[in-house]
């Protein structure tokens, strides 16, 4: 095979680069690991029988053809797979396939750029204070949301804080697109975060994120991770212990700056799962934090405040969140984002295993038992319960307590069982991962929650086991995420070689500038198309499971960000670059 030339290889990227959907390479656009596997999905019109490797002045290091290919169940398309792993030597490379070209990076701490700006996102996310030019460049933004007047809701009265009482509820990440703080969202977004804080604490110590707290004797990450939870902390009520649902406006803001909102915010309806998940991220939060003497205080406030949770939750166990009951009853109607829950018995579980982990008071290990998992399901928002699944796995892997075994010995099974089934799907993928081998893994948010989700569950395989099928299965859900897809698209904001551009975030679509905030993942394709009838203009190009996303700003259902999203994408990275 004839060697490219430079002026070649450049204008063929040039080329890919004008039109980066026609490029049937698909991979990982940010970087692979020298000693990994590196692989492509070629889609079927271009030849791969001409596939190599080549070095930026064009001196071809591997050539080779498909090693498999594989037929898509719902398009019929057929993707050839590209095998480069003997590939090692560190470096920047062009993948040429027939006349198509991709850059290939090749390097140590491949994914740490994504960890970074995965968490580093949580800092453009803030509200309540300056968004500040030395740490944010030209995303910096005035502050806006200070959150001080905040009302109670007619939902959430009680005899000491009856209808329309006043109080403030500042600090807190905006949860998603949207300029609301939601307890249940932030809960999992943090137990999400320091689970895997707690797994590789030495990597996240050496993590960097230039924000105002850097430079203390703090990791950056857990002064980010306070920031919020000093929010959540607002949402108690004094008085009784239980937990306002959310901090939110009666209707969702227009695409406007923060700065030009102004809606009345107010604290509605306490629930059971809003108390739990609150225990649960508060009990957690005092363990890490009574680490450091900067935080002492607040650690054992936290663990206070999350015992009264709990108590509150067993006191009020089916108290749900009810938005259109509250609407028939309670002016004003909100129609923001719900969260809503059918039971509380997922929530008890993690909510009483972060409590006895933290305090070692046998109550708590008594209502753990009685609630423990039967099946693996991986952790949303709204089906908790492995979180405290891994916690225990975790805890058991790392500490002598002998109660923790009996924990093991259920949990383990059902983790492991499902990581094989998962594996077993990678060898007629045509992505060469385990996932997106069932249209049920295209949902809303399934960047997140399935794909991340299902890496993130391989992790705990592989830290449970050592074996190296489950860090490449990892690995493998990154490469997804970041361009070996249906797509082609790198899907966290500001990285790869076709990026997404138009999220739907209102900061983003406000602020003037063309590229939105970076570190953001974007929820992915979704058959659903539940936005479908208010795009407009836009319309999907595609129906198939795969191939179901809009890169435009209404495409909520495809193209939404989330602090949640962005939990599972940090912890997913972080790990499968701590474990390389």
């Amino acid at each position: 095979m004839k060697k490219l030339s430079v002026i070649l290889a450049c204008s063929l990227v040039m080329m890919a680069g004008c039109k980066p959907k026609d490029n049937p390479i698909k991979l990982n656009q940010v970087g692979f690991y020298p000693q990994a596997e590196k692989t492509a999905s070629i889609e079927d019109d271009a030849r791969t029988n001409e596939a190599a490797l080549l070095t930026m002045d064009g001196k071809v290091v591997w050539e080779g053809k498909a090693v498999r290919e594989a037929v898509s169940p719902w398009s019929g398309k057929t993707r050839h797979i590209i095998d480069f792993s003997e590939v090692t030597e560190p470096g920047e490379y062009l993948l040429r396939v027939g006349e198509s070209v991709r850059k290939v990076y090749i390097r140590n701490h491949a994914l740490a750029e994504v960890a970074q700006a995965g968490m580093k996102a949580y800092y453009l996310q803030r509200c309540g204070c300056p968004i500040e030019e030395q740490y944010a460049g030209e995303y910096a933004r005035e502050a806006a949301h200070f959150d001080t007047c905040v009302m109670v809701h007619p939902s959430a009265a009680s005899e000491s804080r009856p209808a329309g009482y006043v109080f403030a509820s500042p600090y807190g990440w905006y949860d998603a697109g949207d300029y609301n703080k939601y307890i249940i969202n932030s809960g999992f977004t943090i137990g999400m975060l320091l689970l895997g804080y707690e797994a590789d604490n030495v990597y996240y110590d050496a993590m960097s994120l230039n924000i105002p707290e850097s430079g203390n004797d703090v990791p950056d990450i857990l002064d980010e991770i306070a920031y919020n939870l000093r929010w959540m902390q607002t949402m108690q009520d004094p008085e009784d212990g239980g937990v306002y649902h959310k901090l939110t406006t009666p209707n969702f803001e227009g695409f406007v700056m923060p700065i030009d909102c102004h809606q009345q915010r107010y604290a509605v309806q306490k629930s059971a799962p809003a108390a739990l998940d609150f225990a649960a991220t508060l009990a957690m939060a005092a363990r890490v934090y009574k680490a450091y003497p900067e935080y002492a205080a607040e650690a054992e406030n936290m663990l206070r405040q999350a015992e009264r949770a709990y108590a509150w939750a067993v006191r009020n166990p089916n108290v749900l969140y009810d938005q259109e009951g509250n609407n028939s009853k309670y002016e004003p109607q909100i129609s923001t984002g719900m969260y809503n829950d059918s039971t509380s018995w997922d929530e008890f579980f993690w909510a009483s295993t972060e409590l006895y982990i933290t305090t070692g008071q046998q109550s708590y290990l008594e209502q753990a038992k009685a609630f423990m998992p039967k099946r693996f399901r991986l952790p949303t928002w709204g089906d908790i319960e492995w979180l405290g699944a891994y916690e225990w796995l975790q805890y058991a892997r790392l500490s002598d307590d002998v109660n923790a075994q009996e924990f093991v010995e259920k949990l383990r099974p059902m983790l492991f069982t499902y990581l094989d089934d998962q594996l077993g799907k990678v060898s007629t993928s045509c992505y060469q991962m385990p996932y997106g081998n069932d249209p049920t893994d295209f949902c809303w948010g399934g960047n997140a929650e399935i794909c991340c989700g299902r890496g993130i569950a391989m992790l705990y395989g592989y830290r449970l086991s050592g074996d190296p099928r489950y860090l490449t299965g990892a690995l493998q859900t990154a490469n997804y995420i970041l361009g070996q897809n249906a797509t082609g698209y790198c899907f966290v904001t500001g990285l790869g070689q076709k990026q997404v551009m138009h999220p739907h975030q209102r900061i983003s679509s406000a602020d003037g500038i063309d590229a939105p905030l970076p570190g953001f993942l974007a929820g992915g394709p979704n058959p659903g198309q539940h936005d479908k009838e208010s795009l407009g203009t836009y319309k999907y190009e595609s129906d198939f499971p795969d191939e179901s996303y809009l890169d435009v700003e209404p495409s909520y259902a495809s193209n939404e960000i989330a602090i949640n999203w962005n939990a599972y994408l940090v912890h997913l990275m972080a790990g499968v670059d701590a474990a390389f």
